[in-house]
C-alpha cells in the first residue's frame, strides 16, 4: 500500500477543485492549474479532500497511485501558496539584475548573459547577488532555476557561481607547493 496514496489532499480556504472524468482541475487566488492522470487511478471529491485510489492491484496502479496524489497536491499548493527557489551568486563582479522581461547576469565573462524569464514564471533580484524564481508550477520553477544556475555552476575551490540558497558546496584545497 502507498503510504503516499492513501492520505487525502485537503483543499484550503479559497481552493475550489472540479473533476472531470480522469483530469484534475484546481482554482485558487494564484491561477488555475489541471493534470490528466492515467487510467490506472480513480480521482473522487470528498467533500473538502481529493482521494486518489488504483484501480487494480498492477505493479503500475500501484507506481500511479502515489505519483498522481503528488501531483495533485502540487497542484493545491501551488495555486494557495505557489513555489519558491532563492539562487545566490558568489564571486567577485557577478551580479544579476532584472531589465523587463529579460534577466541580466555578470558571470565573469567577456559578455553579459541575457536570460528571457519564461511565461509563468516571475524572477525577482531583491538584491544584486540574490535571484528569486516563484511561480505556480512546481516544475517550471525548478526548470527555470536549473537554467540560471547553470551559466555558472559554483565551484569546488573558490565558491564562485551561481547556487541554491540552502546548498552546500564541498570546499577543496588547493595545491601544495
Amino acid at each position: 500500500m502507498s503510504r503516499i496514496g492513501k492520505r487525502p489532499v485537503e483543499l484550503p480556504k479559497g481552493v475550489t477543485a472540479s473533476v472531470s472524468g480522469q483530469t484534475v482541475e484546481v482554482k485558487g487566488p494564484k491561477g488555475t492549474r489541471s493534470f490528466s492522470a492515467t487510467d490506472d487511478v480513480t480521482i473522487a471529491i470528498d467533500g473538502d479532500a481529493i482521494t486518489v485510489t488504483p484501480r487494480g492491484t498492477s505493479k503500475r496502479a500501484r507506481q500511479q497511485w502515489g505519483m498522481s496524489r503528488s501531483m495533485v497536491a502540487n497542484l493545491v499548493e501551488g495555486v494557495s501558496s505557489g513555489f519558491k527557489k532563492e539562487l545566490e551568486i558568489n564571486g567577485v563582479g557577478y551580479r544579476a539584475n532584472m531589465q523587463g522581461n529579460v534577466l541580466k547576469l555578470s558571470l565573469g565573462y567577456s559578455h553579459e548573459v541575457n536570460f528571457d524569464v519564461p511565461q509563468g514564471v516571475t524572477v525577482t533580484t531583491p538584491k544584486q547577488t540574490e535571484i528569486v524564481v516563484e511561480g505556480i508550477d512546481q516544475q517550471l520553477v525548478g526548470q527555470v532555476a536549473a537554467n540560471i544556475r547553470e551559466w555558472r555552476a559554483p565551484e569546488p575551490y573558490k565558491g564562485k557561481g551561481i547556487k541554491y540558497k540552502d546548498e552546500y558546496i564541498f570546499r577543496k584545497e588547493g595545491k601544495k607547493k
